[in-house]
C-alpha cells in the first residue's frame, strides 16, 4: 500500500467515524425530544447511509489505485 492509498484510506474511514459520531449523539437529542418518526428515519437514513457510504468509497478507491 503507497502512502497515497493509506492517506486516501484513511480520510475516507475518518470520515465514516465523524458520520457515525455525529449519529450516534443525534440518536441521544432524538431519544429524549418529542422528535416526528419521519424525522428520526431522515436522520438515520441520511447519517449512517453516509457514513457506510464514505467508507465504502475510500474501500473502492484504494483497491481500484491499487
Amino acid at each position: 500500500m503507497t502512502f497515497e492509498q493509506f492517506e486516501t484510506l484513511s480520510f475516507y474511514l475518518g470520515i465514516s467515524a465523524l458520520f457515525l459520531l455525529i449519529g450516534l449523539a443525534i440518536k441521544d437529542v432524538l431519544k429524549t425530544g418529542n422528535v416526528p418518526l419521519f424525522g428520526k428515519i431522515m436522520v438515520w437514513l441520511v447519517l449512517f447511509l453516509g457514513c457506510a457510504g464514505f467508507l465504502v468509497k475510500g474501500l473502492i478507491q484504494v483497491f481500484f489505485d491499487s
